[in-house]
């Protein structure tokens, strides 16, 4: 790792978070970085423009998204090492949070390049904060799979020591999503969805997945915009020994699902429960 020495006149990469919805969000410090950096490096520069163009920011753009970030990491450290300075914007929110830019960050570090953060909005955190659910601990997962079978896969193997799980989810996935996570937990998980965050038609919901499901497919609307979802997973109850033994005896014959049910149905133990175990039972 190279570091910087105080006398280095290297220019200065600035990581600047933009709003959300509101552009009041928009913080001063971010808005005099950009104005004053040489260039504006973006995922979306026909986007940017017109927040750069609002603010009567006029700083040169270039694009960088998940298809060019490598070849740019290095631009722009060609950049920095010319004395330029160098502003890193997403089309909202923090950059590298579900964004491009963690191989530039990781290359400039590794070059000994000065990186400063610009804080302000995240849908994450500001999604969190409100929800109601534990934020002692969280875990953040990004985007889920596309494909249900990929996503049922993803949820099963979440476990209540990841504490809060938070995922960004689409307009067009949205009650497939809530359909998964009935499908592999049942009424056990409470959830909590943020719509729209900081714009004019915010929604904060709560409470289990099918009393969520139920609003959303009783009210288009409320399957419109942006989301993030936050899931609590019930705690783990003590492992049933006659069924864990049962269990193992099902799967020699039985597929997973099929194990699982027939054990639940044996013992009175929970299907949801019995099932992650019988993966985890696969998998080791």
């Amino acid at each position: 790792m190279v570091t910087q020495s105080d006398n280095d006149v290297r220019g200065t990469f600035y990581i600047v978070a933009t709003p959300i919805g509101n552009l009041d969000d928009f913080t001063d410090r971010a808005k005099r970085v950009l104005q004053e950096v040489d260039f504006i490096a973006a995922e979306d520069t026909r986007h940017s423009k017109r927040l750069m163009n609002h603010f009567g920011i006029d700083t040169k753009l270039f694009a960088l998204h998940d298809h060019n970030e490598r070849d740019k990491a290095s631009y722009i450290a060609s950049l920095l090492s010319d004395g330029k300075n160098v502003a890193l914007i997403s089309d909202a929110g923090t950059p590298l949070i579900s964004d491009p830019g963690y191989h530039v960050v990781n290359l400039l570090r590794q070059e000994g390049h000065k990186v400063v953060p610009v804080p302000g909005p995240s849908a994450l955190i500001t999604a969190l904060c409100a929800s109601g659910l534990p934020t002692d601990r969280f875990s953040f997962v990004g985007f889920l799979p596309a494909k249900s079978k990929s996503r049922r896969d993803e949820m099963s193997s979440w476990t209540p020591s990841l504490g809060t799980v938070v995922f960004y989810e689409s307009t067009h996935r949205i009650l497939d999503c809530l359909e998964d996570l009935e499908a592999v937990w049942g009424e056990q998980a409470q959830v909590a969805l943020a719509r729209e965050l900081t714009k004019t038609f915010e929604t904060f919901l709560s409470g289990s997945v099918s009393e969520i499901k139920h609003i959303l497919e009783d009210d288009s609307n409320q399957t419109r915009g942006e989301f993030v979802m936050m899931v609590s997973l019930p705690a783990q109850e003590e492992d049933n020994g006659e069924a864990i033994k049962i269990l193992k005896i099902l799967l020699k014959e039985l597929p997973v699902k099929q194990a699982a049910a027939l054990a639940a149905e044996i013992t009175g133990e929970k299907k949801n429960a019995l099932y992650k175990q019988a993966l985890a039972m696969n998998e080791a």
